[in-house]
């Protein structure tokens, strides 16, 4: 055979594989439950690429709707209470932050009916029905401990009856890259799938804290000028750490991470973390908050979304870093 039959039939095969390699990739539907501003579909989406579809997502935040549709193109459905099971489509993957509600304290045995009254149950009522095989779920690291632990026990027993196989863990963004202590447990939850499923090592590459920072901040963010300058201008000297102002005097994380971003960012005060750089002393930004929970600069907030709304955004979502070394173990167990 001559040499160009043998590389046409090389091509003929190699491009045969091509194929069949991409008609055998299977393509995941997903739905996003308390969705917020899309943190832990950003993070799939960034992992799962094109082999990821999303057909139903939930927030009853107004303004983190519109920053959702700004950002994935749909509005999500409002009040997650209000939708029967059989109107959600069929999905591959139940990502969910539900917010812990406290649950009843009657018994702790009875399982899926212990999480009535709760935002877990209606999780767990639409995974019942559609029966998906990756259910994603992510909470303050306190859930663990929460009521004496009855809390999280409930939640196991109840996917466990489901025909669940449960994995939890608790990680810290500053340990996949992100210069943030922020610790969230993390409850993978399987069905159907022979694989094990591990949780991600620490990547151990945070980066510093600069790296989150933007150049030429609007004077707004300052506190020259301001009451509280007077009480902090002696005490915040370091460019290279970020600050806290805790009431009556000033914090310093020498850890030289951002300190956990939190929700009660956006409702006043100086609840917002506070570094100095070359121009003067000031809070971070919104996009800075957003840097720190890792997301890409295609993010965006509406224009005319108050900046209240938008720090409670930001400390009311996730680190999309985390979400995506867990999406690529779970990718590749399924």
């Amino acid at each position: 055979m001559s040499q160009n039959n043998l590389f046409y039939q090389k091509y003929k095969v190699n491009n045969l594989n091509k194929r069949m390699s991409i008609n055998t990739v299977k393509t995941y539907k997903a739905i996003d439950l308390f969705a917020g501003i899309g943190g832990i579909r950003r993070g799939f989406k960034n992992i799962f690429k094109d082999n990821i579809d999303f057909v139903f997502s939930s927030e009853i935040d107004k303004n983190a709707q519109k920053t959702y549709y700004l950002n994935y193109g749909e509005i999500p459905f409002g009040d997650i209470t209000k939708i029967k099971e059989e109107e959600i489509p069929p999905h591959d993957i139940i990502m969910a932050g539900f917010p812990c509600q406290a649950f009843s304290v009657a018994g702790y045995r009875k399982g899926f009916e212990d999480t009535r009254g709760t935002l877990f149950f209606d999780v767990a009522r639409i995974a019942d029905f559609h029966k998906p095989k990756v259910i994603f779920l992510e909470n303050v690291k306190g859930f663990v401990g929460h009521d004496k632990g009855n809390t999280f026990k409930i939640i196991k027993k109840t996917l466990e009856e489901m025909g669940y196989k449960i994995y939890a863990k608790v990680l810290n963004s500053k340990d996949f890259g992100v210069p943030q202590n922020r610790e969230r447990i993390y409850i993978i939850a399987l069905r159907d799938i022979d694989k094990e499923f591990h949780f991600p090592e620490p990547t151990n590459k945070t980066l510093h804290i600069k790296s989150c920072l933007e150049e030429n901040v609007e004077d707004y963010f300052y506190y020259q000028g301001k009451p509280l300058y007077e009480k902090i201008k002696n005490h915040i000297t370091n460019t290279n750490t970020v600050y806290q102002w805790r009431r009556q005097y000033v914090r310093e994380n020498k850890n030289n991470v951002c300190p956990t971003l939190t929700a009660n960012m956006g409702t006043g005060g100086h609840n917002v973390p506070i570094i100095k750089d070359k121009k003067g002393i000031r809070k971070l930004t919104p996009r800075e908050c957003i840097n720190f929970q890792g997301f890409d600069k295609k993010f965006k907030f509406p224009k005319d979304l108050a900046l209240s709304h938008q720090y409670k955004q930001a400390g009311n979502s996730v680190t999309v870093k985390v979400i995506e070394e867990i999406a690529r173990n779970i990718k590749n167990v399924l």
